[in-house]
């Protein structure tokens, strides 16, 4: 088992953990936030040409779990963070947080579903805190391209936290 880069060659792998372990929001986030698949092969492309660089977890020479990082201005954005639905909660997905924090002393941000509580849940474990609304909106606003539609439906995270009331 290792925390490594994700390779050129493995972006098909990449995409089967991603739009399987996806598979979760359907029904949850709003409908017309959803598509499928979650995220197409262009989309993929788009996020590592705008600086996402991916981690994957191998585990018996597999890809089971994937979880990508980006610089932003002063921050680092986590992007994307996925597992294999049959190896959620053993530790995959931790694995891939912990080694990317090692990689930046910046403040890192993740903006998931308001409606993914699992996923608020497992940062909120990490030691990464909620933002304010005020503080969300504005936060995505400077460090996400992202539609009106879904600052209004997510949630911001910070680790360390930022000062003040949550």
């Amino acid at each position: 088992m290792s925390v490594r880069p994700c390779r050129d060659n493995e972006r098909e792998e990449m995409l089967a953990i991603i739009n399987s372990a996806a598979e979760a929001y359907h029904g949850v986030i709003p409908a017309d936030r959803w598509h499928d698949p979650y995220m197409p092969a262009h989309e993929l492309d788009h996020e590592i040409d705008a600086g996402v660089a991916f981690w994957g977890y191998e585990a018996e020479g597999a890809l089971v779990g994937v979880m990508g990082i980006q610089p932003v201005r002063d921050v680092d954005l986590i992007r994307h963070a996925y597992v294999l639905p049959g190896l959620q909660g053993q530790g995959v997905g931790g694995a891939l947080l912990e080694h990317l924090r090692t990689l930046t002393p910046r403040r890192i941000l993740v903006g998931t579903w308001a409606a993914a509580v699992w996923a608020i849940s497992f940062y909120e474990r990490h030691g990464f805190e909620a933002t304010s609304h005020e503080q969300k909106t504005a936060l995505l606003k400077t460090y996400w391209t992202i539609p009106d539609r879904q600052i209004e439906t997510s949630v911001v995270l910070a680790n360390p936290p930022f000062p003040g009331p949550h």
